[in-house]
């Protein structure tokens, strides 16, 4: 585990970033650039904490990623603009947070000197619509040009390979992180969990994009968290992409509503909702790389992260 390091966090008010800053924060210093369009860090007790400095700023201004850098032993890079919806509605910010933003932060750490490691995340969405136990070696899939759903998953693999072109070419220590479907206590934004959880306690309809086919791994937020956590510290990962994910808890989207319907104990219908869009059929990660060089393994069963993510979100009273 890091000790008396200095984590310079990107995107680090969210979802992932805030469950990172819960492992780090007390041996840590921690340094979080965000500009708080989502934000699941406000209401924790790390907001305020003593080791924990926030820039409110866009990844995308230099000045501001340089100020929040300088002195930063690792950095995390998590600012993206994510969720299919809002993807789809806003294509040309969303490139450009992800390109700039990556260009901005990569740029500024090799500037400055001094990081240790630099871990940039990617996506699993590199894979297209079909990945069935994908490696890290396969090749990616890129969407059909003009479709703005696959303009996140280009934009993500562009930065990918800068990432590690700055290793290949200057030495920064890169490593790159392809979450895949990601879950749990905490989560803010869309994606299927979060708002199937909650209308489940609520007692509304759950909705299933088609007739709900499409086959999702589901990984437990603390389960990601350990895999981020062998990346900054294994030498072995310097220079290396990633597949962080849970390949046994796999099922479709249609059985993942009724299990939270479920385990819920609500009365909520599933119904189903035409989706117009490209969508990922299938997706499951090969973690073998993962499991050799960096001694990492999922820990969470999806039953047991749906029952705590459901209980987390009742006590709130959702």
């Amino acid at each position: 585990m890091l000790e008396g390091k200095t984590i310079m966090i990107s995107g680090g008010a969210g979802f992932i970033g805030t469950a990172l800053i819960a492992r780090l924060i007390d041996a840590n210093k921690v340094v979080v650039l965000d500009n708080l369009s989502r934000n699941a860090l406000k209401d924790t007790p790390y907001w305020d904490h003593e080791n924990l400095t926030l820039v409110e700023a866009d990844v995308r201004d230099e000045d501001a990623v340089r100020g929040a850098m300088r002195g930063a032993t690792h950095v995390i890079h998590l600012a993206s603009i994510a969720g299919v919806d809002t993807v789809i509605s806003r294509p040309v910010e969303t490139m450009q947070v992800t390109l700039l933003g990556t260009i901005a932060m990569l740029k500024v750490a090799q500037e400055l000197g001094g990081v240790e490691r630099f871990i940039d995340f990617s996506t699993s969405e590199v894979f297209g619509r079909f990945a069935y136990k994908v490696t890290e070696g396969d090749a990616t899939q890129l969407g059909v040009v003009g479709e703005a759903r696959w303009t996140y998953a280009v934009s993500k693999l562009a930065t990918e390979h800068l990432a590690h072109n700055y290793h290949r070419q200057f030495g920064l220590p890169t490593v790159a992180i392809r979450p895949f479907n990601i879950f749990g206590p905490g989560q803010v934004g869309s994606g299927a969990i979060h708002p199937f959880v909650v209308r489940a306690i609520r007692g509304e309809p759950l909705h299933v994009h088609n007739d709900g086919s499409q086959i999702r791994s589901w990984c437990y937020i603390d389960d990601i968290i350990d895999g981020v956590l062998l990346s900054l510290e294994r030498e072995e990962a310097v220079g290396q992409s990633f597949n962080i994910g849970n390949p046994r808890s796999t099922l479709t989207i249609y059985k993942l509503a009724e299990e939270v319907v479920r385990l819920a104990g609500s009365d909520s219908e599933v119904l189903f909702k035409e989706w117009p869009y490209p969508d990922v059929e299938l997706r499951i990660p090969d973690i073998q790389k993962a499991r050799d060089l960096l001694g990492y393994e999922p820990r969470v069963e999806l039953e047991e992260g749906l029952l705590k993510t459901i209980a987390w979100y009742r006590d709130r009273n959702v």
